[in-house]
């Protein structure tokens, strides 16, 4: 990390887990739990659609921000199931996951969609954290580093630099996503510097600085403090560590460092 030059993140993805009534008891315990975070890094709750209301009511008033799974490419219409940027931002969601792999693997979702979906979140005054990263082949032989420039080229395609200042990259590898696998720490800084040069070659020395890179593979409690020491590592995108609040604490505990 480098918090000179750019905020340090801890998201919690809590995919389809959770239920809209144990929201209030999960964020009390959080607070209680690491009351003044907010001096060393932003923490981020990205909850359910069901639970996005109570989680905004939840942790209003502290320093977690709230942020959606997904989101429509497009604006309204004939989409039965699906949410609009303009939704989220009317009910108060700061964030909104776009490309994750889950969505990518199971749901279909492809680079271009993924790029329709960043520009209707900035759109929206949402803040996208958008997930790119290489399955276990893809590692093995030896592709790792093109793939997932491809990906963020592919992602911000028509995306002005000011609005970088907005986004925030998670670095997942498919392969450590549940598996209880994690990259190195070495690998992982490895390839969140690989996304870093690439911003820097699409706009600028100043823009690259600027942006959080987050690691999102099974980081948990145990191995938070090493993988958040590496220089091109700004915090983490939290699954299953995030559903405890005392795990999800010790991980924002990890980033005062």
């Amino acid at each position: 990390m480098n918090r000179k030059l750019r905020r340090t993140v801890i998201a919690g993805n809590w995919k389809m887990n959770l239920l809209a009534s144990d929201v209030r008891s999960y964020a009390d315990e959080l607070n209680g739990l690491v009351p003044d975070f907010h001096d060393w890094c932003d923490a981020v709750a990205c909850v359910p659609f069901t639970s996005l209301s109570a989680a905004i009511q939840a942790f209003n008033g502290s320093r977690v921000g709230v942020g959606a799974q997904n989101m429509s490419q497009h604006e309204s219409g004939a989409y039965t199931g699906e949410v609009s940027g303009a939704q989220l931002n009317n009910l108060g969601v700061e964030f909104v996951i776009i490309g994750h792999s889950e969505r990518r693997s199971i749901f279909g979702e492809t680079d271009e969609t993924v790029n329709k979906k960043i520009q209707s979140a900035l759109c929206n005054s949402l803040r996208p954290i958008i997930c790119v990263g290489e399955s276990l082949d893809q590692r093995e032989i030896g592709i790792t580093n093109d793939l997932v420039a491809m990906q963020i080229k592919a992602a911000l395609h028509g995306v002005q630099e000011e609005c970088l200042r907005d986004i925030i990259i998670a670095y997942e590898p498919i392969w450590a996503i549940g598996t209880g696998k994690t990259a190195t720490p070495e690998d992982a800084q490895d390839v969140c510097n690989v996304i870093r040069s690439v911003i820097r070659i699409l706009y600028s020395e100043q823009a690259a600085q600027a942006m959080s890179i987050l690691y999102g593979g099974s980081m948990n409690e145990k191995n938070a403090y090493d993988l958040l020491a590496q220089p091109d590592i700004d915090g983490g995108l939290i699954g299953g560590a995030s559903l405890k609040p005392v795990t999800f604490a010790a991980i924002i505990n990890a980033a005062n460092q």
